[in-house]
């Protein structure tokens, strides 16, 4: 079997899919997507086009070490990114070929199920005791939310007030038993975040997440020691070369790796083998398509520190198009009592609608991300 080309689609919300094929006719999905530089992964995907053609697809790994090293320059969220498609439909293929699931050529699985979130509340979060009732009516046992919307480096306290009045809701509409998982998306900055840190202590949220922005992790010394909340970050962090310093500091309880942006299901695995060793959580970011979902639920299924999975159903992201709409069986990812079960078909365990991702990629997308500033003109982190 050898690799022949490829095909990509950019498809709405704000996904890129890519399909690999082969010249027996096997062929393998990836989703490589940066959101909001969707055009420039997929170049980068073609750019390494000819480093896959003629290729045995069985070769995963000298592939990924070709398509990584073989550049002089190499890493950060565009090449890993294509990467990290290529890698997953790889796998696809693999599984496919020897009628197995993912999970079982890394070695079996350790568990039948993994939880997941549901996020409530959007970007600038409203309502949320509300939503998070619903959601929990729904079934999921545990929820994750947007902390706040604009922060300046020192803010006013009514801010923090309202962090934590909006948490309080969720908590007061939940009880005590589900899980709040509240993702501060790099908007807080340090100062800021300690204080807010300490003030959500007696509400015991699931975790706080991206407190800081990664590039500042070192700040997470500082927050670590101002709160006994679980501390969260990776999604902006793209191998396991980018976590080997913050799983060495030790002021972080849970790694969020992205399948889609971390080099793939390979990469992934890794990383959360290393976060292992260093007694660290790992709860893989994904708020994309079916394929990065699927990707995740095969690593998951032989990751013992997996402890909770992201997924996208009804996040704020996805209009036009949502999770389920892209496959033929969509019970695949069917959520019951708070968990999904890990699909058992072979390769990546789901199939593509093709005939309703080529008419999405028709229409395309253009998805960028909102342009925030404060109330003094400055640019604020969204």
């Amino acid at each position: 079997m050898k690799i022949t080309g490829m095909e990509l689609f950019l498809v709405e919300p704000r996904w890129l899919f890519l399909k690999l094929l082969t010249d027996d006719g096997v062929f393998g999905w990836g989703e490589p997507i940066v959101e909001g530089r969707a055009e420039t992964v997929a170049a980068a995907v073609r750019e390494l086009e000819p480093y896959l053609v003629g290729r045995d697809p069985d070769d995963i790994e000298d592939l990924w070490q070709v398509l990584y090293r073989g550049g002089f320059y190499r890493g950060g969220p565009i090449l890993m990114s294509a990467l990290a498609g290529i890698d997953q439909a790889l796998w696809d293929i693999k599984g496919k070929r020897y009628g197995l699931p993912i999970y079982q050529m890394l070695g079996g699985r350790v568990r039948d199920k993994v939880r997941v979130y549901s996020w409530i509340g959007g970007d600038r979060p409203a309502e949320v005791g509300t939503a998070a009732a619903q959601q929990v009516a729904a079934g999921f046992t545990a929820l994750k939310m947007n902390a706040s919307s604009e922060m300046h480096y020192i803010d006013s306290f009514r801010k923090v007030e309202e962090v934590v009045a909006r948490v309080a809701a969720v908590r007061e509409a939940v009880g005590n038993d589900v899980g709040i998982g509240i993702d501060f998306h790099g908007r807080i900055h340090k100062a800021m975040a300690k204080v807010i840190a300490k003030e959500l202590e007696p509400l015991h949220p699931m975790f706080i997440e991206e407190p800081v922005l990664s590039e500042n992790n070192e700040a997470l010394r500082e927050i670590a020691a101002h709160t006994t909340i679980p501390i969260a970050t990776g999604e902006r962090m793209y191998s396991r070369w980018d976590y080997k310093r913050l799983l060495h500091d030790g002021y972080v309880d849970i790694i969020q790796p992205d399948v889609s942006h971390a080099g793939g299901i390979s990469e992934l695995r890794k990383i959360a083998t290393m976060a292992e060793a260093y007694d660290v959580a790992v709860a893989p970011h994904c708020p994309l398509g079916p394929i990065a979902l699927a990707a995740c639920l095969q690593v998951d299924a032989v990751t013992p520190n997996v402890f909770i999975q992201e997924q996208s159903l009804k996040i704020h992201y996805n209009e036009g198009s949502d999770l389920l709409d892209y496959l033929a069986d969509q019970t695949v990812f069917a959520y019951a009592e708070g968990f999904v079960a890990i699909p058992q078909s072979p390769g990546l365990g789901i199939t593509i609608n093709e005939e309703v991702v080529r008419e999405a990629a028709a229409r395309g997308h253009s998805w960028k991300n909102p342009i925030w500033r404060h109330a003094d003109g400055t640019f604020a982190e969204w």
